[in-house]
């Protein structure tokens, strides 16, 4: 059975957030944190960045279209997996804040889904060590009340908001990533760049709080 990855960004009401983050801490669930005790995350954003400007995929010469990982590929896919969080109490708090999602289709929810690789991930190779820690959270994961959708839209629109080469060439990173370490060769990079500023914009403007998750189903 394929493992599928997803990254999902939605808005929510406002007063919901205190309320989760209220009932986690009554369930004795910690505010989440991500910490890792197989990786030295420090280190390895290190190396990451000391890497950040090579490509870890080469072409294919067989699957015109493709990619295949090199080592550092898997080794930097690791790298963000040990970055995330799955203890029971922040997967619980994310399956409560799931429930506060508008329905699918709505211009408040984004939802990447891809087989064998986490979407977030190839966004995150795509636009660099940098870019992706000055994004709100870690990683992928965050929890913002709507004062705070409005204070990190325009950090968040510095990254993605991309254009021309730059564009391009983090199009063809997602990509690889997506033909290299899954198998999803028909993914809408694009989305991955226009869908999570779309949520927050739309959030910043209804002044609503907002959200995203990295999950592996």
């Amino acid at each position: 059975m394929s493992v599928t990855g997803v990254w999902v960004v939605g808005a929510m009401p406002d007063e919901k957030v205190w309320d989760l983050l209220r009932a986690a801490v009554q369930d004795s669930s910690p505010v989440p944190v991500p910490v890792s005790v197989h990786w030295d995350v420090s280190g390895g954003l290190d190396w990451w960045r000391g890497k950040a400007h090579e490509s870890m995929f080469t072409e294919s010469t067989t699957s015109p279209g493709s990619w295949s990982a090199d080592e550092d590929a898997f080794r930097l896919s690791a790298l963000f997996d040990a970055c995330r969080d799955d203890s029971e109490h922040v997967e619980a708090l994310r399956d409560a804040v799931m429930d506060q999602f508008p329905s699918d289709g709505e211009e408040g929810l984004f939802v990447a889904v891809a087989r064998k690789a986490s979407p977030f991930s190839a966004l995150a190779y795509a636009l660099g060590p940098d870019a992706v820690l000055r994004l709100p959270g870690w990683f992928g994961d965050f929890l913002l009340d709507a004062e705070q959708v409005r204070a990190q839209l325009p950090v968040a629109e510095e990254a993605l908001a991309l254009t021309g080469a730059q564009r391009r060439d983090a199009v063809e990173r997602i990509h690889a990533w997506m033909t290299g370490l899954g198998d999803d060769p028909d993914h809408h990079a694009d989305e991955l760049l226009d869908g999570p500023l779309r949520v927050l914009r739309h959030a910043a403007r209804t002044g609503q709080a907002a959200a995203a998750h990295v999950r592996w189903y």
